[in-house]
């Protein structure tokens, strides 16, 4: 009876989803709010990417917000697998047992692709209001040339005082320029305050560009916290 049943749902919900694919249409013409954003993004906030002008000033709120989750989760995080001073990473015995660590190759290759990784994440992050990327997107890859890092030195120590601290300096400047745009501009996080300068260049669409570099430190700092404490 409960495998019919559950063969039931199954059929159920392919019935569901053959319904939203058979009647899927791609769209011809953009909507109105599509056209309001691709036009008003580049002519007021001076942005090349729509979808950075959205997230960083148009829907300001909404990433504070999502910062803000972020960083609960990090503490959250910190909180439950925190160690004891002094502890030794487990990492070495997840990865071999003995004391066995990584393999000449991953040490080497780690010395290669590091730089490339981070300096890949430093370009997504500067370059998020001309292209595809931003601090969000730039801080994960830089987190993952973190969690290469600790892959190939296992024991080498992540100085957490100095990612809270890197961590909070971003979040306050992020605030405060927020609240720039509330008394020099039209509103929180108003790119505003600084001049667009020439549309399509590396320093353009005003504070776009400064909020996505405070957003990418803020980020990578969080998600190396939250990799470092899952290896203790």
């Amino acid at each position: 009876m409960r495998r019919l049943f559950i063969l039931f749902v199954v059929a159920g919900f392919g019935v569901i989803f053959a319904g939203l694919v058979a009647g899927y249409s791609e769209r011809q013409t953009l909507s109105a709010l599509a056209t309001f954003y691709l036009t008003e993004v580049p002519a007021d906030l001076g942005a090349a990417n729509v979808v950075t002008g959205i997230l960083i000033s148009f829907r300001g709120f909404d990433t504070l917000g999502e910062v803000a989750v972020l960083f609960m989760v990090a503490a959250s995080v910190g909180v439950i697998l925190a160690s004891e001073p002094g502890d030794k990473p487990h990492l070495m015995s997840a990865m071999g047992g003995k004391g066995q660590g990584p393999s000449e190759l991953v040490r080497n290759g780690a010395e290669v692709v590091l730089p490339l990784i981070f300096l890949f994440g430093i370009y997504v992050i500067m370059n998020g209001h001309l292209s595809a990327g931003g601090g969000f997107q730039g801080g994960a890859v830089v987190a993952s040339g973190v969690m290469l890092m600790m892959l190939a030195y296992p024991t080498g120590p992540l100085h957490h005082g100095f990612l809270s601290i890197t961590e909070t300096l971003a979040g306050v400047f992020y605030v405060c320029i927020g609240i720039l745009g509330m008394v020099f501009a039209g509103g929180f996080l108003d790119s505003h305050i600084l001049p667009l300068g020439d549309f399509g260049t590396l320093v353009s669409a005003g504070a776009i560009p400064l909020i996505s570099i405070l957003l990418g430190i803020k980020v990578g700092a969080e998600l190396s916290v939250i990799i470092d404490r899952f290896r203790n």
